[in-house]
């Protein structure tokens, strides 16, 4: 078995698209995305549990589009209004604000309008749920020019449901939700992980078994399954340090996997 370093650093939760593992039921978001994205609408809403592959699914259809089309990626939210109307301003007029000067709203809604039918600006909102019910309103006003088309990207809770509703409720013309994956796409994920950087014998020694208790604890969320296995290839790389301690590489740790629930607390002892 290969270095345990390399191997848990498959496991880094990343939104890099080169490390992106295609699966069924992420080939079916894609494409509903993309047909939307596709369409004359004015609002998309794409919504799940933290770990479902929104941030991964955003940045896909960025890296795709963005030599096609004017399409662009609000991977961090910006807290200050200040900050993210100047940014909107830059890419919508493709002109500088001068420093120290704001932006005016009313001003920009009028530009935006006068662009309708002439240019298709299409802006994804990433972790949209961190916006304030300000910034939220305004940014349903944008989208009622019908130049600017949002997809937002909101984390599923009872709060962040209410606020996609309490704003974007008569505006959302398409709702895309991301759902935890099913067992045998967990086991999919991981041994995809694998196999991209050729560690066949390491895919080869994970059960059923195993996947069974990964999904057990992770229910098929990525980021958890994320951390499981990165936890789960430190404490083998911990052992691995150890003289007295004799690794069988033919055989992948069950017991490696629950110590790794332990220390993450989803078992409790």
């Amino acid at each position: 078995m290969s270095s345990y370093k390399l191997l848990k650093n498959i496991f880094v939760d990343t939104i890099d698209v080169e490390e992106y593992i295609e699966l069924e039921s992420a080939l079916y978001s894609y494409n509903r995305l993309l047909d939307s994205v596709s369409r004359p609408l004015k609002m998309i809403l794409l919504f799940g549990r933290p770990g479902t592959g929104k941030s991964v699914l955003l940045n896909r259809i960025y890296q795709n589009l963005k030599y096609q089309r004017e399409i662009h990626y609000f991977d961090a939210p910006s807290i200050e209004p200040r900050e993210f109307f100047r940014k909107f301003f830059k890419l919508v007029t493709l002109k500088d604000l001068p420093k120290n000067t704001e932006v005016n709203f009313t001003t920009l809604v009028d530009y935006c309008k006068s662009i309708k039918g002439k240019r298709e600006i299409t802006i994804l909102l990433d972790e949209a749920q961190m916006y304030a019910g300000d910034m939220l309103e305004k940014i349903r006003i944008l989208s009622d020019t019908g130049a600017i088309k949002f997809v937002i990207s909101i984390h599923k809770t009872e709060n962040e449901d209410l606020i996609a509703k309490e704003h974007f409720q008569t505006r959302i013309w398409e709702t895309i939700e991301l759902r935890n994956v099913s067992k045998d796409e967990l086991k999919s994920y991981i041994h995809k992980k694998l196999l991209k950087r050729n560690y066949f014998d390491v895919a080869d020694t994970i059960k059923d078994k195993h996947i069974n208790l990964i999904y057990k604890l992770t229910d098929g969320n990525f980021r958890e399954c994320n951390k499981i296995m990165f936890k789960v290839f430190e404490i083998y790389e911990h052992y691995e340090s150890l003289p007295e301690y004799k690794i069988n590489e033919k055989k992948f740790s069950k017991k490696f996997i629950e110590m790794a629930g332990i220390r993450l607390g989803y078992i409790d002892v």
